[in-house]
């Protein structure tokens, strides 16, 4: 079985229905072999831009490339795209071995290459024994990973998939998340992912397209997206935050600084792209960078929530000007609720971020 696909490359893409715009004109590109997932709320845009990438939808404007073709305008099935939708879409009628072939005997491969590669393509999901089941007395999970196997049979180009998790409880999702991310890692194949779920997209990608209102708000690795926010919106979609309201002062050699009026006094933080003096932005805390001292030197603060998880807690902090604050630490049974704490950070773990 090929390894890593074909590169991907879209250019001014763009969708409207009318007065709507679905998609903004996008740029992206995508390696050979890359996983990225497109991550968002509902009507962001992510699965907009996946079914034009598949083929489903025919753009405004704008190109789309799968290695040197130009496929702007080709159908779905000229394409060479493996698809795996949320509802699984497999054959109820069908065994395992006969949903995965369906894709090769569509393509008229011979029997004899169908079945070395259905073989192959069980022993890659871990699958064997399983070709003549019926698909129906599958569970959830495996008939996730039938439907992964359909998809990556037909030796695809680029594979899309459309929040294929949704319908897996929690613990099964977690499970599956990490057998996509071993099968990525071992195999390799252009893959872009299309999810709500920030978790999933931190497991999963090599990088993750944060998108809202029909852009993409931010593009990058992993530590970009979590720890280098491109602003508000994507600090508040990636992992839990506090996000507070700050006046720019001045900015300079990439340091911004603020007056925070939660903490009534100055802060001077790493600033992201885009903030300049004069604005008003976003002083971006995560829980687990904020520390809880009983020393007198940070902001004041008073625990109004202490919720045990297991090895961390996560504590609710009542600062003096009215502003709660959330933090998370390894559990300390010596951090009560009503106990008056300091709160201080690594001036590294803070960032200053636009509004917008």
């Amino acid at each position: 079985m090929k390894n890593t696909g074909l590169p991907l490359r879209l250019e001014g893409v763009s969708k409207r229905y009318g007065k709507y715009t679905a998609l903004t004109p996008t740029d992206l590109t995508v390696a050979a072999g890359e996983f990225l997932t497109l991550l968002g709320p509902s009507g962001s845009g992510k699965t907009t831009l996946l079914n034009l990438i598949a083929g489903y939808l025919e753009p405004m404007s704008g190109t789309i490339e799968i290695g040197s073709r130009d496929v702007t305008r080709l159908p779905a099935r000229q394409r060479n795209i493996g698809m795996v939708f949320q509802s699984y879409a497999l054959f109820p009628h069908m065994t395992v071995g006969q949903n995965i072939g369906y894709g090769l005997a569509v393509r008229g491969v011979s029997k004899a290459e169908s079945t070395r590669r259905v073989s192959e393509v069980l022993s890659l999901m871990r699958l064997e024994g399983y070709a003549d089941r019926p698909i129906q007395k599958m569970s959830g999970g495996q008939q996730q990973r039938v439907a992964l196997a359909r998809a990556l049979v037909i030796e695809p180009d680029v594979l899309l998939m459309d929040e294929p998790l949704s319908a897996l409880d929690k613990q099964l999702r977690r499970t599956v998340q990490l057998e996509l991310r071993r099968l990525h890692q071992e195999h390799g194949r252009t893959t872009i992912y299309v999810t709500h779920d920030q978790e999933e997209a931190l497991v999963l990608s090599d990088r993750i397209a944060v998108m809202d209102q029909g852009r993409i708000q931010q593009l990058g690795t992993v530590d970009d997206i979590y720890d280098r926010p491109a602003n508000a919106f994507v600090a508040g979609f990636i992992g839990e935050s506090n996000l507070l309201p700050v006046k720019v002062n001045a900015v300079a050699e990439g340091k911004a600084t603020t007056e925070v009026e939660a903490f009534r006094r100055t802060i001077v933080a790493p600033a992201a792209p885009g903030v300049e003096a004069g604005q008003t932005a976003r002083l971006l805390l995560r829980p687990e960078h904020l520390l809880l001292n009983e020393t007198d030197d940070g902001v004041p603060a008073e625990i109004i929530e202490a919720v045990y998880l297991g090895e961390l807690s996560q504590y609710g902090l009542a600062l003096e000007s009215g502003q709660v604050l959330t933090a998370r630490r390894i559990t300390d049974r010596s951090l009560r609720t009503g106990m008056k704490v300091s709160l201080s950070w690594d001036p590294g773990h803070a960032r200053v971020v636009p509004e917008n």
